[in-house]
């Protein structure tokens, strides 16, 4: 099958730092070569990739200085896919809604993947208007405030075998790896590995908008015993920083589509501890691969019985059920079922 696969251009495939969606497209690029399908990747010139690359921006445009204007990239993007089309058998685009219109007029047959929330008031005329978009959730809970929308399917993300080690959770430390912002709860994980007397190193990025949210509320937090900032880490730095790690803090405070940081705790033994806030019920098995929390409480209970979790165990999980080569097939499925 000849595929597209249409990134967002912020970050570079996979990204050089943070980045869950182009990580995802990476993986996903790769493994469909591995399947002998022939991949053309529309995403920035810097990316890394198995699949021919169509470079549509010299660098991801979060790290280019240069960049004052993303949507202008993207825009210019979509046009071009549409004069390609004629190449593919199916384009799969990560870019949210931006392309709508031209997958309509020019009737591309093509597959969406929501990749971010959708409980947006907002977005509710645009997906009515645009019902007959072919879309992918990646968690059956994404769907809630949109079940009107034209959804086709749920793949959960996957992640190569061999992305990240596992580890002996040996390190003295729980961890919180991800974005500093008030949906991710991070001063919440902080309260809790407070209470717990445990630990706690925080791997996170810091955006322009949740500045505010840091300076204001974190910072405090941050002069407390036992609490180390280390700010955003590569990918080939994850595998030491979760697999040493006892645990990850995951105590969202807003319906998370997805989370990957999740399933890359669980790639590398590591439990995961977390709030049941939107795909948390399906991606954790509770009291397997983690333990959903009601509250803070709960979770500074669970995290006095980490020893009841079985590492191994919970990289046999992870390779049962989020593996990328699965993440493939499933989206190859989709890619049939199209009219």
């Amino acid at each position: 099958m000849r595929v597209a696969l249409v990134s967002p251009l912020h970050e570079s495939v996979p990204p050089h730092l943070y980045g869950g969606t182009e990580r995802v497209v990476a993986y996903l690029a790769d493994e469909l070569v591995e399947l002998g399908h022939e991949v053309t990747l529309f995403a920035s010139a810097d990316s890394q990739t198995r699949a021919r690359l169509a470079p549509m921006a010299p660098r991801g445009l979060r790290l280019d200085p240069s960049c004052r204007d993303a949507l202008s990239h993207h825009v210019a993007m979509v046009a071009r896919v549409a004069e390609a089309a004629g190449e593919f058998d199916v384009v799969h685009f990560h870019l949210d809604y931006v392309h709508f219109p031209v997958v309509r007029a020019a009737r591309l047959r093509a597959l969406t993947t929501q990749h971010g929330r959708l409980d947006i008031p907002d977005l509710v005329p645009l997906f009515e208007e645009f019902d007959d978009m072919a879309l992918a959730s990646i968690s059956d809970a994404q769907r809630a405030p949109l079940p009107r929308a034209h959804w086709v399917g749920t793949v959960y993300h996957g992640l190569p075998a061999d992305c990240l080690a596992p580890g002996e959770g040996r390190g003295g430390y729980v961890a919180f790896l991800g974005r500093v912002s008030p949906e991710k709860g991070l001063d919440s994980a902080i309260r809790i590995a407070r209470r717990a007397g445990m630990r706690l190193r925080i791997a996170a990025k810091i955006e322009k908008v949740d500045e505010p949210y840091y300076e204001n509320v974190i910072r405090p937090l941050l002069d407390a015993p036992g609490v180390e900032f280390i700010g955003e880490i590569r990918e080939r730095e994850k595998s030491g920083f979760l697999g040493a790690a006892a645990a990850l803090l995951f105590p969202i405070d807003w319906p998370e589509p997805f989370g990957l940081v999740q399933i890359e705790a669980m790639a590398c033994g590591t439990p995961v501890i977390a709030f049941p806030r939107g795909s948390v019920p399906e991606i954790v098995d509770n009291g397997v691969t983690g333990a959903i929390a009601a509250n803070e409480d709960a979770a500074v209970e669970a995290l006095a019985r980490l020893d009841r979790f079985d590492r191994a165990r919970i990289r046999a999980r992870f390779d049962q059920r989020f593996s990328a080569a699965r993440m493939a097939r499933d989206y190859v499925a989709l890619y049939e079922a199209l009219p």
